[in-house]
């Protein structure tokens, strides 16, 4: 048996869209696509913390609104 190295998936009774589906969601689950995307371009350390505080405002807000009631509607 030859070793495999990296993401593989071994495909049964030629059915190859099945090995298709397991190996996207094997480099899904394994985050290996978002770190490319994210070194794709260079983004400076400032504009990060803005990116980060921002998206902590995001969830902040989206919390909150999930926490409150639902408006009265009479």
């Amino acid at each position: 048996m030859n070793k495999l190295r990296g993401r593989s998936v071994i495909v049964n009774d030629g059915n190859v869209e099945r090995a298709l589906r397991k190996f996207k969601k094997k480099v899904q689950l394994s985050g290996i696509l978002n770190d490319l995307r994210l070194k794709e371009h260079y983004i400076k350390p400032s504009v990060q913390r803005k990116l980060q505080r921002s998206a902590a405002k995001n969830r902040w807000r989206k919390y909150l609104a999930d926490q409150s009631l639902p408006p009265k509607l009479y």
